[in-house]
C-alpha cells in the first residue's frame, strides 16, 4: 500500500521512518511520502492561509494549494482521500483494519490553523476521520496515529499475525497483562500460571484477565456483545 500525506510540515513525518513502520517501508510492505502543500501555492511567498470570510479568530487554509497538490499526487482520482478532522468518523481498531484492506492507495490531508476551506473538502475528500473528541493544532499527529494503526494490519508488517489477534480491541476486550524476565522484580513475582508451561491454563488465565480488565476499565466495550 502507498500512503501520501498532504501537509504544511512534512518534516514532522521523519519519525515514521523508525521502528516497525520504518522496517515496513524498508521492506517494501508500505510506501510512504509526505507532500509539502506549500510547494503548490501560487503565491510568491508560498502562502497557504488567509483570514476567514465573515470574521473570526485565526486563519483558514486556502483551497488552491490543496487542490493543486491533490491534482499532482492523484490526477486520475484513484486513491481514497481522507481529511483528518475532529468532525470525522472515529478511528477504531475496526476502522484501521478496514483502511488496511482498501484496494486503493490512501491520501491523508492534514489541516492546520482554524481548518480548511470547505470548497476544497467538497471537491477532493472522500471521508473525514477523527482520532478522538479533542482538537489538535494540526492534523499531522492524527495522520501519524492513523498510519500507525492501519499499518499493523498490512500483511507482513508485524512479525507475528498472532499479535493482531491478541491486541486490545481486537475482540472487544482489553489485552491481558504481559510479563517478561526476570521472574521477580522489586519483590513482585510473575503469576505462577505463566511459568507453568500449561498452555491451556495460560490461555484461560489470559481470557479471564482480559475480561476482568475490560469490565473494570472499559465496560462499554462489553455492551457490543449484547
Amino acid at each position: 500500500m502507498k500512503i501520501e500525506v498532504l501537509t504544511l510540515f512534512p518534516e514532522m513525518f521523519e519519525c515514521l521512518k523508525s521502528s516497525v513502520i520504518g522496517r515496513a517501508i524498508d521492506g517494501g510492505k508500505l510506501e510512504f511520502h509526505a507532500v509539502d502543500i506549500r510547494a503548490y501555492s501560487k503565491d510568491r511567498h508560498q502562502k497557504c492561509d488567509d483570514y476567514p470570510f465573515g470574521g473570526g479568530a485565526g486563519m483558514v487554509m486556502m483551497p488552491q494549494p490543496i487542490y493543486d497538490a491533490f491534482q499532482a499526487v492523484d490526477p486520475e482520482r484513484k486513491c481514497k482521500r481522507i481529511y483528518m478532522s475532529p468532525k470525522g468518523r472515529r478511528l477504531t481498531d475496526a476502522v484501521a483494519r478496514e483502511l488496511a484492506a482498501e484496494n486503493r492507495d490512501i491520501i491523508l490531508l492534514c489541516g492546520h490553523y482554524e481548518g480548511v476551506d470547505q470548497r476544497v473538502l467538497d471537491l477532493c475528500i472522500d471521508e473525514e476521520i477523527s482520532i478522538g473528541d479533542y482538537v489538535l493544532t494540526g492534523g499531522e499527529l492524527a495522520a501519524m496515529v492513523t498510519i500507525d494503526a492501519l499499518s499493523r494490519f498490512l500483511p507482513g508488517v508485524l512479525g507475528s499475525e498472532q499479535s493482531n489477534r491478541d491486541e486490545s480491541f481486537a475482540s472487544n476486550r482489553l489485552e491481558y497483562p504481559q510479563y517478561t524476565r526476570p521472574s521477580e522484580f522489586m519483590g513482585m513475582k510473575v503469576p505462577d500460571i505463566l511459568l507453568s508451561g500449561h498452555h491451556a491454563n495460560v490461555e484461560k488465565w489470559r481470557r479471564e484477565q482480559s475480561d476482568k480488565l475490560t469490565f473494570e476499565l472499559r465496560p462499554d466495550l462489553m455492551e457490543d456483545d449484547k
